[in-house]
Parts: C-alpha cells; sequence; structure tokens
C-alpha cells in the first residue's frame, strides 16, 4: 500500500457537487500541489480536518473552483492520509479534478479500495467493511438498519465471542493432551462436551437467521406470470404506484422482463413482469416466453394471475404447472366483470392463496401485499437485539464451521481420544475467523471487494 490511490467517490451525472478522494502517504503533498487557497492563505497553513476554499490547477491551468480538506491518519477511514475535493458537479469537473490528481503522482483505486485499505489497517473487520456495500445499495430501512448494525460491528462481536469459546475449548483440549500423560489429574471433559453444545446451539441459532437476513438484503425475488393480457403489466404498475411497464389491450406487448423494487413492510419485493406465456411464432416474443419461464423456475415468489372474465385455457394449464412445489400467489383478476372461469377446473394447491382482485378498480390490492407479507413475515422480522446473517459468504462460512463442531462434539460424546478432537475444534475456529478476516485468503478478499464501487 505504499501508492497513493484517487478515485471519484460520488456518482456520475449532474449534482450539485461532486467528490475526489485520495488516500496514501503523498495525498497530501499532492493535494498542496493541485490546489492553490483563497483569500491570501498559504498552502502549508491549512489546518488538519478544516475545509479550505480555492481552486484546483494543472500547472497554470485552473480546473475547477472547489472546498478541499486534508486529513492526517490514523484518524481517518483508511487511516491513511486522505484528502477530499469538493468540486462542482457533473461529470466533466470531478474527471478533470481526479485526472490532475492521477498526473502528479496518484493511481486510479481499485473497487472498493478505500474500504480495502480501512480493513487491512486494522479500522474495520471484514463484515463491517462488507456491510458499507450492504448500506449503499439497501432498498429498504430494514435492510438500511441491519447494514448499519453489521457496520457498528455486531457480527463481529458475535463471532468474536463464539471464537473466543472455541479457543478455550482449544486449550482445555491442548492441556489434556500435553500434560496429563505426565500424572497430572485429568480434566473433566464434561466441560468441553457442554460448552462446545452451548456454542453449537448458538451458531445454528445466527445460520438460521440467514434465511430473514436474506429477504432483508435481497429482497423477495417475485414474478408475475400468465397468459396474454391477464393483467401482469398492469400489476406491477399498481403495486410501483407508476406507470413502469407499458398496458395496452395487444397481446405480447410485454416482450421482456421488466424488474421494480417495492416496498411492503420494510421489505423490498423485486417484482419481475414478465412476457405473457404462449405459443407464438414472433421469434422476439418467444424469447421473452422462454425468460419468463426461467425466472418463474429461480422466484422466490410466484405471483400467477388468472382472468375470471375468460374460461380456463391450455396457456392457463402450462401456468398452473410452473406452480407445482413453489411458493405461489394466485391472482383471479378482473372480478369486476362476469365471471366465465370454474375455479374447480384450476385445481390450485389448498397452502396456495387464492385472491379475487380487480387491478382496474384497485380492489384486492391491498390484501394481496398483507398477503405477501404474512408469507414472508412472521412478526416483526427483526427485533432490536437480533443479529442477522444477510450475507451468503458468512451463511456458507457458519455451515462450514457448524459442521465440524457438530464432529467434535460428536466425538467428544462416543469417547474418542482427547487429541482427535483438537483438529475439527481448530477448524471450527479457523473457519470463523473468515466472517471477520482473520483468517483469509488473498484471492477470496479481492473478490469480495470487487463488488464494491470504485471510489468505497
Amino acid at each position: 500500500m505504499e501508492h497513493t490511490i484517487a478515485a471519484i467517490s460520488t456518482a456520475t451525472g449532474e449534482a450539485g457537487i461532486g467528490i475526489v478522494r485520495l488516500s496514501g502517504k503523498d495525498s497530501i503533498e499532492i493535494g498542496k500541489k493541485i490546489f492553490r487557497p483563497m483569500n491570501n492563505l498559504k498552502i502549508d497553513e491549512i489546518e488538519n480536518k478544516k475545509m479550505k476554499y480555492g481552486h484546483i490547477y494543472d500547472g497554470e491551468t485552473l480546473i475547477d473552483e472547489v472546498l478541499i480538506v486534508f486529513m492526517k491518519g490514523p484518524n481517518t477511514y483508511t487511516r491513511e492520509d486522505i484528502v477530499e475535493i469538493y468540486t462542482h458537479g457533473g461529470v466533466i469537473s470531478v474527471k478533470k479534478v481526479l485526472n490532475t490528481a492521477l498526473k502528479n503522482g496518484a493511481t486510479l483505486a481499485e473497487n472498493g479500495e478505500f474500504t480495502k485499505r480501512a480493513f487491512l489497517n486494522g479500522r474495520l473487520d471484514l463484515s463491517q467493511a462488507e456491510a458499507v456495500i450492504d448500506m449503499i445499495k439497501a432498498k429498504t430501512d430494514k435492510a438500511y438498519e441491519v447494514s448499519i448494525s453489521q457496520l457498528e460491528g455486531s457480527l463481529k462481536n458475535e463471532i468474536k465471542k463464539y471464537r473466543d469459546g472455541l479457543l478455550n475449548l482449544l486449550a482445555h483440549v491442548e492441556y489434556s493432551i500435553n500434560f496429563t500423560e505426565d500424572g497430572q489429574e485429568e480434566l473433566d471433559n464434561s466441560v468441553i462436551i457442554k460448552d462446545g453444545e452451548e456454542i453449537l446451539k448458538s451458531l445454528k441459532k445466527l445460520y438460521n437467521s440467514s434465511n430473514k437476513g436474506k429477504i432483508i438484503r435481497d429482497g423477495i425475488n417475485t414474478t408475475i406470470i400468465g397468459k396474454p393480457n391477464v393483467g401482469k403489466s398492469s400489476l406491477l404498475n399498481k403495486l410501483a404506484k407508476v406507470n413502469k411497464a407499458i398496458v395496452t389491450d395487444i397481446p405480447g406487448t410485454t416482450r421482456d422482463v421488466i424488474e421494480e423494487y417495492i416496498d411492503i413492510d420494510g421489505i423490498a419485493l423485486k417484482i419481475n413482469d414478465t412476457a405473457g406465456i404462449r405459443d407464438t411464432e414472433d421469434v422476439v416474443e418467444k424469447i421473452g416466453v422462454d425468460k419468463s419461464l426461467d425466472f418463474a423456475q429461480t422466484a422466490d415468489l410466484i405471483i400467477a394471475i388468472f382472468d375470471l372474465s375468460k374460461e380456463l385455457d391450455e396457456e392457463d394449464k402450462t401456468v398452473l404447472d410452473l406452480l407445482k412445489d413453489r411458493k405461489s400467489i394466485v391472482l383471479l383478476n378482473k372480478s369486476d366483470l362476469e365471471n366465465k372461469l370454474d375455479l374447480n377446473s384450476l385445481k390450485i394447491d389448498e397452502n396456495i392463496p387464492v385472491i379475487e382482485i380487480s387491478i382496474k378498480n384497485n380492489i384486492g390490492i391491498e390484501t394481496l401485499e398483507n398477503t405477501i407479507s404474512e408469507m414472508f413475515v412472521k412478526g416483526d422480522i427483526v427485533s432490536s437485539n437480533e443479529t442477522l446473517v444477510t450475507n451468503i459468504r458468512h451463511q456458507n462460512i457458519l455451515e462450514r464451521a457448524i459442521e465440524h463442531l457438530e464432529y467434535s462434539v460428536n466425538d467428544m460424546k462416543t469417547g474418542i481420544p482427547i487429541d482427535c478432537l483438537e483438529v475439527d475444534l481448530r477448524d471450527a475456529w479457523e473457519i470463523l475467523g473468515e466472517i471477520t478476516g482473520e483468517t483469509i485468503e488473498d484471492d477470496v478478499l479481492d473478490k469480495i471487494f470487487k463488488d464494491f464501487c470504485i471510489g468505497k
């Protein structure tokens, strides 16, 4: 980390301000090269963490009128010297300021490199670093609250507690292996079994929170299916409260998947409006139908719509087949028209909620939202003191740690020689360290930070 990095830390586009950030041992020197203060202030008189007004120059060429802050490490985000330059918003101004910094010795930052340096320099553990990107991507208040909790160290503290407990068990085992053979009193291994089972129980509870965590972090991947003209796009528009999808009486209007995020009781619904399912000779529409089938296979929730004003046909039957063994809701649309659909012919599984609606007249929409909430959110999904696993990487790590700890506890109970227990106990301890980054390989680390934006 000898080189000094620089990047644009605000989104590309027109805005009130843009921010260019530098971090590294030469960041303040580079900042002094390119910044000229106003009001007769000398560059060396700029105080630490005090914002100053002036201009950025590339040699003698004026680049922009800016505010600038010099921040001395280690009390910074990366624990390195940092310079932040607040430019006029827009594509050109921030890019010109960034290029000026690069010309004067900075290197363009990689994805997530600022947060990666914060981790490597000990300001954040890895679970906290990952919470940063979760905060940025949060689509609901609950997702944001969970990421804030993890950034404050909720998961880090839980993992530390379990690793400390495993370390105590390892010390007990090591003592028994190394000293009891020399005539020392043998330790009571029932303590290991009891403590091991308690840690195992806690780890399983944390692991089981991942279902809640996934829903909060990623939302419910929801696909709307049905034959053409049953009201799929109208439903999307109604739930989104905006005309996101084109609605016409012409079958096959929707040809590609349209995605929209909707907030229901603090949980994000990622709604996929798909092409109407039917046989078609239109090449483009057929691609859309194939996509509909693919999205239905991978959805967390399928909302299947049928037209109450028409008799059941083969296209409806194809839709019904997609609901087998899937979490689904059936909507019977156009309840304001004459009912021509024989409900008995649908043969819908009794566990699938069936709701009569009229999207046109806004009848049944609130019932649909309540049903979705009840299916996925049993009561308050997050209590104030609950630590949730929201990250699939963390979930996989916990699963591996639980497996090794179970092996060890079961071996203790069956009287396996105590020196055979150490391997699985130590593996569980080391595996848990991958969550906080205390035991993790560089290639995994690089992969994690590649998901970040460049300026964070």
